[in-house]
């Protein structure tokens, strides 16, 4: 039983939830009753050590660390009182501006320089509910292993493939943005293979430049919320077809 916020293994685990530890140590933090037990149906991922709730008993045969109850609940940030599963990472490719420019994408694929990781979560949810072939995580981007990212998912950034970007100013011009002003939605005719660029709640796209931009007609409000705006613009996206 660990008992001291001192401890080495403690400290590592709480570095977990930040993206400064996400980035050193290469795992992160699931947590929810829900998504635990979903992937356990079909682990896809290595599990590295489980952390037992206070009183509960281990799900797994994982290595599990127990530690008590004040411990624990600094590492169960969310507040779910339940078994919390420690599982490696998986890679994310990294997408240089240059390789941008000569990127064929597979179908619609989704560029994100959002910063707040209950909106990435569920633009990453809409992004899989949608049909969308991959999202592109720009650098002005929140870690998409954060708990709070994992839990707005439902366990899209599970499922749904990942990628790391540049700054979104870097992304090519011929993606298609979504932005206030620009062609009615209804009115595009969407390609077979593109990237949707999306803005960031506030400052939007932020000053990045791109030849083919939507917008989404409104009456009575100046803008939706990002994730909202995003996720209607996703919605007509037709089907990919093989």
């Amino acid at each position: 039983m660990i008992e001291s916020p001192q401890n080495e293994t403690f400290k590592r685990l709480l570095s977990l939830t930040t993206s400064k530890g996400l980035k050193e140590e290469g795992q992160f933090l699931l947590s929810g009753e829900k998504l635990v037990r979903e992937f356990l149906k079909n682990p896809a991922l290595k599990i590295a050590a489980e952390l037992p709730a206070p009183r509960a008993k281990p799900l797994t045969e994982a290595k599990p660390i127990d530690l008590n109850f004040q411990l624990f609940a600094q590492i169960d940030v969310l507040g779910t009182r339940f078994n919390i599963l420690v599982l490696e990472q998986p890679p994310l490719p990294t997408l240089t501006a240059a390789d941008l420019r000569t990127y064929k994408p597979n179908g619609i694929e989704l560029a994100a320089p959002t910063g707040d990781p209950g909106n990435l979560g569920a633009l990453i949810r809409s992004a899989e509910a949608f049909g969308l072939t991959r999202v592109i995580l720009s650098k002005e981007a929140a870690h998409p292993f954060l708990p709070k990212a994992v839990k707005a998912s439902a366990g899209s950034v599970l499922r749904l493939p990942l990628a790391k970007g540049p700054m979104l100013a870097e992304f090519p011009s011929t993606c298609i943005a979504l932005d206030m002003q620009g062609v009615p939605l209804d009115d595009f005719v969407w390609p077979k293979n593109g990237i949707l660029v999306v803005g960031e709640e506030g400052p939007g796209l932020n000053g990045a430049k791109f030849d083919t931009v939507l917008r989404i007609p409104t009456k009575g409000v100046e803008s939706l919320n990002a994730v909202v705006a995003a996720s209607i613009a996703m919605s007509r996206i037709p089907p990919k077809t093989p």
